[in-house]
């Protein structure tokens, strides 16, 4: 098995660990400080992280290179705006949909990957990145009412179209990503990966409390209020973010979203199993094509 592979779904086991705290975290923060915690809370383990394979493993550090300066600054505006967006659809009733659509983020990946680095993907790997998003589609909406108005909702509403911006810009922040660790050289690929992490993570501290400073100072002060649960959100965060700029620096960002919505029958299988909640039989439909998709995406591509 590909390395990139067990690092995918590593990362996104992770994330749902840091989806769920942010969750819990927005009732207290709002949308602006629930973003900032993962970035800056997330920055002290990321530069740890990067410090361990360079004292521990004797792993060189790469010289900074431009690309790596603009591509990740570029990510790291495009992850906040994408972070924004997807915590503030937790705001609105059927948010469901506009989470849907936010997971639309590989087909998206693999147009800006095409566009700045000119990877390709294969039809049938393309084939199967569109049943995975249909799984994902399938769960999103199961327990949503169908009606003509609800409908409607769903292919213009507001949720719908921040879903969608949120989806462009995780998709473009993973291409600046990658683009900004392969830029690196002389070093291993795990150091490429921390080194991007850490520049891209603190860049977006310091963006952020620039303007939590200026524009939302109790925003910043409930964040250090809440400094416990922020940690956990930052460490898991992180966690997830070494495997995704691993993960991106040695494979197709495309491929690498796409199997990262596994992530999503973690969820389902936490419910069921941990809480003993019931699960539609369109949730377990919608699971079963991701579960295709991701074995598609792996054994075909």
């Amino acid at each position: 098995m590909e390395l990139w592979i067990p690092i995918t779904i590593a990362a996104a086991f992770c994330q749902n660990l840091r989806t769920a705290m942010q969750k819990h975290l927005k009732g207290r923060l709002g949308t602006t400080g629930a973003t900032f915690v993962r970035f800056g809370y997330g920055l002290p383990f990321a530069i740890l992280y990067a410090l361990v394979l360079y004292l521990v493993f004797d792993q060189p550090l790469p010289s900074p290179t431009a690309t790596l300066l603009i591509a990740g600054a570029l990510g790291g505006l495009a992850q906040i705006v994408a972070t924004f967006l997807l915590i503030y659809l937790f705001s609105f009733r059927n948010f469901a949909v506009g989470t849907a659509y936010s997971k639309t983020e590989p087909i998206q990946a693999a147009l800006f990957g095409f566009i700045v680095l000119g990877e390709h993907i294969s039809l049938s790997s393309g084939f199967f990145i569109l049943v995975g998003i249909a799984g994902v589609i399938v769960i999103s909406l199961a327990r949503a009412p169908i009606s003509l108005a609800s409908v409607r909702s769903t292919l213009l509403g507001r949720p719908a179209l921040i879903g969608l911006a949120s989806a462009a810009f995780f998709g473009a922040s993973a291409v600046a990503y990658r683009t900004a660790s392969i830029s690196l050289e002389g070093t291993s690929v795990a150091m490429q990966a921390a080194c991007a992490l850490v520049y891209a993570t603190a860049f977006q501290t310091i963006i952020m409390v620039i303007w939590m400073a200026l524009r939302e100072p109790d925003q910043l002060r409930a964040s250090i209020a809440n400094w416990k649960m922020a940690t956990l959100v930052g460490l898991s965060g992180v966690a997830g973010s070494v495997g995704w700029f691993t993960a991106m620096t040695l494979q197709n960002v495309a491929y690498v979203r796409a199997l990262a919505q596994i992530e999503l029958v973690f969820t389902f299988m936490a419910s069921w199993l941990v809480f003993k909640e019931a699960i539609a039989r369109s949730e377990i439909f919608g699971c079963c094509l991701i579960v295709l998709a991701v074995l598609g995406i792996i054994l075909v591509r």
